[in-house]
């Protein structure tokens, strides 16, 4: 039961934090970047599937146990990891494997991902030991 309200918390805090991303700041960034690979529309059901993988990771090696030990020292380390070693996996292999990858894009991605994920395991964190 624990997992899925820390799931909960994670899911709503990671919307709302990546919608702001999205809608602000990454469309004329990525438009710049990367205009020429991308598609008019987005595939959401494949952005979904993502969300749901992603938090699923970060809840169970990072959140939960970060809450059963009370330390917010393995979550702000373990959260910065996750997020830079997601991150890395996807920007690093379009830097080896697309010609024309801007490595500005993948510089940008990992320090997103990494302030992301540390943002969504700290706030989850707070908002679950406020709750319950």
């Amino acid at each position: 039961m624990e997992f899925f309200k820390l799931y909960i918390i994670a899911f709503i805090v990671f919307l709302g934090i990546d919608a702001i991303w999205l809608g602000l700041v990454a469309p004329k960034f990525y438009k710049s970047q990367i205009g020429h690979l991308m598609t008019e529309s987005p595939n959401l059901i494949a952005a979904l599937v993502f969300y749901l993988i992603f938090i699923i990771g970060l809840v169970f090696f990072v959140i939960q146990p970060g809450v059963q030990d009370q330390s917010i020292g393995h979550i702000l380390l373990a959260g910065f990891l996750f997020g830079f070693i997601t991150y890395a996996t996807y920007d690093l292999t379009n830097l080896a494997t697309l010609k024309d990858w801007p490595i500005l894009v993948t510089v940008v991605d990992l320090a997103w991902g990494s302030t992301l994920s540390l943002s969504i395991s700290l706030i989850t964190y707070f908002v679950y030991n406020a709750i319950w």
